[in-house]
């Protein structure tokens, strides 16, 4: 599939539903994607996160891309994220790790097997008691900006990394309201 994609706004109804009371798309999204803690929806809500931090959420996310998110200045980003709490039952939070595997480029555009992206923000959902865990507070997330240079230089064909050891390349946490500086730093855009 290629070309644009067209922004839903939620509002776009289901169509031939026998009778049945009308059902919009936001409808689909409050049931399919309201458990924002799992994995997979915390990493796509991270994924948004950073693309509203840099100002570029007026393009919907794309599933089949080398890296996630363009912005406008044309910095190509891959989001990892990783929490301590899960949904399932926990004696202990969980360690947090992240995947840092070279892929190929999709399509004939960059079909090199390496990190495709030019800066990685590393999200780590930080709070650790699961009554207050609200994955929609900002202040809840930790973001780590770093260059793909600084990954390559320090961890090379490695395909995954702990926390700890990327804290100690002197990366440093940035705060929602921080990130979109840091990013465009790191990308030698400012």
């Amino acid at each position: 599939m290629s070309g644009e994609i067209k922004k839903q706004t939620g509002s776009e109804p289901f169509i031939h539903l026998n009778g049945s009371t009308e059902v919009c798309l936001a409808d689909y999204w409050a049931w399919a994607h309201s458990e924002l803690n799992s994995n997979t929806e915390r990493s796509k809500l991270a994924e948004f996160l950073v693309a509203l931090a840099m100002q570029c959420t007026d393009t919907p996310s794309r599933a089949q891309q080398s890296y996630d998110i363009l912005t406008k200045e044309g910095i190509k980003i891959e989001v990892k994220t990783s929490a301590y709490l899960q949904t399932w039952e926990q004696r202990n939070s969980s360690s947090i790790n992240f995947d840092i595997a070279s892929s190929s480029g999709t399509g004939k555009s960059d079909p090199e097997y390496k990190r495709q992206a030019d800066v990685y923000v590393f999200c780590v959902e930080k709070h650790q008691d699961k009554e207050p865990l609200n994955p929609l507070d900002v202040d809840q997330w930790d973001f780590y900006p770093v260059s793909t240079e600084v990954l390559n230089t320090e961890f090379g064909e490695q395909e995954s990394v702990a926390y700890p050891l990327l804290q100690l390349t002197g990366m440093k946490p940035c705060r929602f309201a921080e990130l979109r500086d840091a990013v465009l730093t790191l990308a030698g855009k400012k």
